[in-house]
């Protein structure tokens, strides 16, 4: 039985009494932020149609997420951690082909890959270059089950990219390799999940943490104290959700799930996504939220590594660097 938000005795979809059920399946670093925002869609609804909306929720690494939906999970609305997971469900034809047709191209969230230390910064880290030394042991989850992971991994093999570009005049593609290989060399622990890197960190393993800035702004909220250090080059993060529209409709709640996908992208729900740490997609938002997220220098985004399909070939295919790098080739 999935964990429930409301009434969680509900069968999935639409009941007699006219009130609605929605399966969320989710990648875990979104948890806490809906934990704020699914009460808020409902009283959204409930103040729109008269519908009471009760969730079911399931919370994994996005790649074991999108599996799972794969694999038979009924999840009616998911939110991943990146495109090539929603990408995986329009595959087995679970998401429509334009489920990224809006304004904001399908995401819902934005962050950069950051660096965590302890309290002070004991070991003065700076940038991504300091991943390198000898004396530091590095955290960041497994890419093959984490969304997040590949982030993290795209953040360092793009800031390698830079640096070489800086020094030669152009990115060099083997220097990037060399420069993700120093980094894995020092790696103390992949989890599976951000969540779970997270939470490894926090027991004590490792110096530092590569993780989303979300992740731990929303620890040190919580009274966590670390040092969050922002590299000048690193990737901005966009995170997408979309209706599993084979599965809303199965369950006859297709209405109120593409409302809950447009709610997630409304200033309320952005302005909810902010107090948890995450970058808003929403211009007026992110205005005033510009204190809390400063700008780093020669951020980057996914094109400038090709895009998805380029990275996904480049670093995730079989014979990719990220697999030559595990493989110490």
């Amino acid at each position: 039985m999935l964990p429930a938000c409301g009434n969680g005795d509900d069968a999935a979809g639409a009941n007699p009494s006219g009130d609605v059920t929605l399966v969320v399946g989710a990648y875990s670093v979104a948890k806490d932020a809906l934990a704020d925002i699914l009460p808020g869609f409902k009283s959204y609804w409930k103040a729109k149609t008269g519908q009471t909306v009760s969730f079911q929720e399931s919370y994994e690494a996005s790649g074991t997420q999108a599996r799972s939906i794969v694999g038979g999970f009924e999840a009616d609305v998911t939110l991943l951690a990146m495109v090539g997971d929603i990408d995986k469900l329009v595959k087995a034809e679970l998401v429509e082909p334009g489920w990224n047709d809006d304004a904001a191209a399908g995401m819902v969230t934005r962050s950069i890959v950051v660096l965590g230390t302890r309290e002070g910064n004991p070991l003065g880290i700076r940038t991504f270059d300091d991943l390198r030394r000898e004396d530091v042991k590095v955290l960041y989850p497994n890419p093959k089950t984490s969304g997040g992971a590949q982030w993290d991994i795209n953040a360092i093999y793009g800031a390698g990219l830079k640096r070489s570009e800086k020094e030669q005049g152009a990115p060099d593609p083997a220097y990037a390799k060399q420069y993700l290989a120093d980094i894995h060399r020092n790696i103390e622990s992949m989890d599976k999940s951000g969540r779970a890197s997270m939470a490894a960190f926090e027991y004590g393993v490792g110096d530092v943490i590569v993780t989303y800035e979300n992740e731990l702004l929303a620890r040190k909220a919580q009274g966590v104290n670390y040092d969050i250090v922002i590299p000048d080059s690193t990737i901005l993060i966009e995170n997408p959700a979309a209706v599993v529209a084979r599965n809303a409709d199965k369950h006859g709640v297709r209405e109120v799930a593409d409302a809950f996908i447009a709610y997630l992208q409304s200033e309320e729900a952005q302005r909810m996504f902010a107090q948890h740490g995450f970058r808003p997609i929403s211009e007026t938002v992110s205005a005033a939220y510009a204190d809390q997220f400063p700008l780093p220098a020669d951020l980057f985004d996914i094109n400038y590594l090709g895009g998805w399909d380029e990275v996904r070939e480049t670093l995730y295919s079989k014979r990719g660097v990220w697999y030559r790098v595990l493989a110490g080739q």
